[in-house]
């Protein structure tokens, strides 16, 4: 029962599980660096990405309260997706966490030649 607490009792760990799930931090980079975007735009900026796994993800963004879905009843009906005030103050610690990636791997792509 103390683990089980103790897991509750960490928020940061709240919100990694919920960045660590597929696809989620990239969708997140994109919509910091591009801002609002038409869903057909966001999946052609990430590519691989599947138009179910992308729903998935951004319902879950938006459940979340860190992505918002702007639906326009226009024919044919526009769906745009942006960053919320919640997601916008994830930008400074993605940013961080982007620089930290890129000295990683360049410094494991240099040790490998």
């Amino acid at each position: 029962m103390r683990q089980s607490r103790q897991k509750q009792a960490c928020p940061m760990d709240q919100l990694l599980r919920l960045l660590m799930g597929p696809w989620t931090t990239y969708i997140l980079w994109v919509l910091e660096n591009q801002g609002t975007l038409r869903f057909g735009e966001l999946k052609r900026t990430i590519p691989g990405i599947s138009s179910r796994m992308l729903t998935e993800r951004l319902r879950g963004l938006e459940t979340a309260q860190i992505v918002f879905r702007d639906y326009r009843p226009t024919i044919p009906p526009e769906v745009r997706y942006g960053l919320t005030e919640r997601g916008q103050e994830l930008g400074t610690v993605l940013a961080s966490l982007n620089l930290l990636a890129q000295r990683w791997f360049l410094e494991k792509k240099l040790s490998n030649h």
